[in-house]
């Protein structure tokens, strides 16, 4: 059986594109989202994290969830293909409050900004989402609801977990559907205004994104050594008595520039994460890590 390239099937059938370029072909603006997309876009949400991976976190569901709106956004097969490549990029934020960025995304998406325009400002709202999801719903709402019905259950109760439940879920659906509608009306009203400093917003949603990731890889990549050199009859401990003076958390830094070297070089994520986790255990069984 013969094989296809892309090329060949593309030419075959026009209702396919090869995501070429960066900008979007068809600038043309028109308000096409309806209060009927944005409730269909926010059911979609609720399945976000059916498709997660330690290779692009949440990127899936995000993708997925929008896939409607974009549908009736960019009509021409190469923007609507290059939307889709653009909204698969790596992704993490709370589940309950990503649709604030989720509503933003498609206001841009509807003003046809550039597409590294909204990758930017995706990857600025993470940090702030999941740190304040986390902060209200683990930290707050579940304690308060939990607490409520654990009081109900005590008394003899049967009601107690369906009260937890239903106060729970009630919260949840009303901030994640309102963050939604909020997140698009938002950007709606400020890309209006700010359509001309849009290439500088983008810039400083980068930077702040890029600070979000700086900052999740000093906290969660944790890398040290328990080697202990003898030198005559003193003891150097490699870690504590040189690395960390010369420049601490060298080691964490160093693994991560490698792991950027080789995603640059084209290695896969997977194979990167499961090589880490094999020289991980490797190296502590023979005592270097």
């Amino acid at each position: 059986m013969n094989s296809k390239t892309i090329n060949e099937i593309a030419s075959e059938d026009n209702t396919i594109a090869l995501t070429t370029g960066t900008e979007y072909k068809d600038k043309s603006i028109s308000s096409v989202i309806t209060k009927k997309d944005l409730w269909k876009v926010g059911f979609r949400g609720l399945f976000m994290e059916g498709n997660f991976n330690y290779e692009r976190m949440q990127a899936g569901g995000f993708c997925y969830s929008i896939i409607p709106a974009l549908k009736k956004i960019h009509t021409d097969p190469h923007d609507f293909s290059l939307a889709l490549k653009n909204n698969m990029a790596f992704y993490n934020a709370h589940p309950k409050l990503f649709t604030f960025p989720l509503g933003l995304a498609i206001a841009m998406e509807e003003n046809k900004e550039k597409p590294e325009t909204i990758s930017a400002i995706k990857a600025a709202t993470m940090g702030p989402t999941g740190g304040i999801g986390d902060a209200i719903d683990h930290m707050t709402m579940m304690p308060l609801t939990l607490g409520i019905g654990a009081a109900i259950s005590l008394q003899g109760s049967i009601a107690g977990p369906f009260v937890f439940f239903f106060l729970y879920q009630f919260y949840h659906f009303f901030i994640y559907f309102w963050l939604l509608f909020f997140g698009y009306r938002s950007g709606v009203a400020a890309l209006s205004r700010l359509s001309e400093q849009a290439d500088k917003l983008g810039r400083a949603a980068n930077i702040i994104g890029l600070g979000v990731l700086g900052s999740m890889t000093a906290a969660f990549v944790k890398v040290s050594t328990p080697l202990v050199v003898q030198a005559g009859e003193a003891q150097v401990n490699i870690q504590a008595d040189l690395l960390d003076r010369v420049l601490p958390n060298a080691l964490p830094l160093a693994l991560v520039w490698i792991m950027y070297y080789l995603v640059q070089k084209g290695k896969s994520p997977s194979a990167l994460i499961f090589g880490t986790l094999f020289l991980g255990v490797a190296g502590h069984l023979i005592g270097i890590f």
